[in-house]
C-alpha cells in the first residue's frame, strides 16, 4: 500500500521541480530514505543534490531511517553557500 505525501521544496530543488510543493508516493512504512527515492525518482539530475541535501520533518532535522506519518510535515534543504568572509 502507498500514499501521497506532500513534500517542500527549497532553493535548487524548487527550480528543478517548478514548484514550492511536491507530492510524491511513498510506501505505508516510509522513511525519509522512501521520500529521498521518491524524488529521486522524479528528477534524476537532482540524485547529488538529493544526497547532500538535509530533510527536516516536523522542522527538525531527520535521518535517513526516521519514519515518516501522513500527518508529518516534510522538506528537503539542500545545502547553501554564502558570501565570503569579506561579507561578514
Amino acid at each position: 500500500m502507498t500514499w501521497k505525501l506532500p513534500v517542500r521544496l527549497f532553493a535548487r530543488l524548487r527550480e528543478l521541480a517548478g514548484a514550492d510543493v511536491i507530492n510524491v508516493t511513498v510506501p505505508n512504512d516510509a522513511t525519509v530514505r522512501d521520500i529521498r527515492t521518491a524524488v529521486e525518482r522524479l528528477w534524476p539530475q537532482a540524485s547529488g543534490l538529493l544526497a547532500n541535501s538535509a530533510v527536516a520533518v516536523n522542522n527538525e532535522y531527520a535521518e535517513a531511517d526516521h519514519p515518516i506519518r501522513p500527518r508529518d510535515e516534510v522538506a528537503i534543504i539542500p545545502p547553501v553557500s554564502g558570501g565570503t568572509e569579506r561579507d561578514m
